[in-house]
């Protein structure tokens, strides 16, 4: 009798990940589930058979990068599955994100070190695959939570790797998960409990916090006016999103940039520096803000990304300079759109008297 063939890994299996839409106000309503926001690299987990995959939002692979993670997925007792959930490394009583940037490094001998100095957690939010219903994710959030919690309590218990993120349909746990946020949890997330998992789509999910935040593309740089022992350095980064043409536009800058690490920034940068950097608008482009300064800038290959925190946003750009939140290595360029910027408004009539 010939050997069995392997059976073939889940249909979901290469799906791509749900994206978030950022909104002011946490949604209200029986459709609706509420999750914490965790600070930490988003990940699909799966496992089919002997090997196990964690790739990021983008699709990179991060398996090399985890392998605390790994042999923790190999030692559950179910040996096909796909999980959607967040990468995070414990410090003290919270999660430290610079801990998590750390482990992003190309050598392995320090990988496998940090591994064990600080070793990362996995909390899972969604199931999408298992031997049984290897096409999960078609079924709407409201058959997926309960499938993850019966999961999760037959894998996790005997696995502290492996955590199962809160959920909740009550909108005032939503508002005091919001309220508390910090420490690892930087706000809330709201799902569309009545749609099935919407890969690579910001339709079923948005994400309050108690700032506004973008990821955006560095498309180019200015050197500050003042040279720093005796070197140009970089003043200033220019920030850039794609439209749906993939067309990159300049949308604004930042310059919060702590002098002592201009030297290693720029170092970093100059490497970089190509034509045509923004591919759409551009610095010194047509505009009532343009100045003669505007116009002198060094254009970048598309490659970093960084989170920044706004105030406002309008007209295609940033209105006021924004602040560096963390450099983002799990985030891909290509996925920093405009559609990360649509607010649902709120009628101004609703504020009046």
């Amino acid at each position: 009798m010939p050997p069995s063939r392997p059976k073939s890994p889940p249909k979901s299996a290469k799906l791509a990940a749900m994206e978030a839409r950022s909104v002011d106000a946490i949604p209200r309503g029986d459709e609706w589930q509420y999750e914490p926001k965790w600070d930490g690299f988003r990940c699909l987990l799966s496992r089919h058979g002997g090997k196990v995959e964690l790739r990021s939002k983008s699709g990179e692979d991060l398996t090399r990068y985890f392998p605390e993670l790994v042999g923790a997925a190999l030692g559950l007792r179910a040996t096909e599955f796909l999980l959607d959930g967040e990468i995070v490394v414990p410090h003290g009583k919270a999660f430290s994100f610079d801990d998590l940037l750390q482990r992003i490094h190309p050598a392995a001998s320090r990988v496998k070190r940090l591994a064990q100095e600080t070793p990362a957690l996995f909390l899972a939010f969604d199931l999408l695959a298992t031997a049984k219903d290897r096409n999960l994710s078609a079924q709407p959030l409201a058959r997926r939570r309960p499938a993850l919690e019966a999961f999760a309590k037959s894998q996790f218990r005997s696995n502290p790797t492996f955590r199962l993120s809160q959920a909740s349909a009550n909108f005032a746990t939503a508002e005091k998960w919001l309220t508390q946020a910090g420490g690892g949890c930087d706000g809330v997330i709201a799902k569309r409990l009545d749609l099935p998992y919407q890969a690579g789509s910001r339709d079923g999910m948005q994400k309050i916090k108690h700032f506004r935040s973008a990821d955006c593309v560095i498309g180019g740089f200015r050197y500050a006016s003042k040279p720093v022992g005796g070197k140009q350095v970089i003043g200033s980064l220019l920030l850039g999103l794609y439209d749906d043409a993939g067309l990159l536009h300049h949308v604004g800058f930042t310059s919060a940039i702590k002098q002592h690490e201009k030297p290693a920034l720029t170092a970093k940068l100059e490497p970089l520096i190509a034509r045509p950097g923004f591919t759409g608008n551009a610095p010194g482009g047509p505009s009532r803000w343009s100045t003669e300064r505007s116009a002198q800038w060094c254009p970048l290959k598309p490659k970093l990304v960084v989170e920044v925190s706004y105030d406002h946003f309008s007209g295609d750009r940033f209105r006021h300079g924004t602040s560096i939140l963390r450099w983002r290595p799990d985030k891909a360029p290509k996925q920093c759109t405009f559609d990360q910027l649509k607010q649902k408004a709120v009628s101004p009539m609703k504020r009046l008297v």
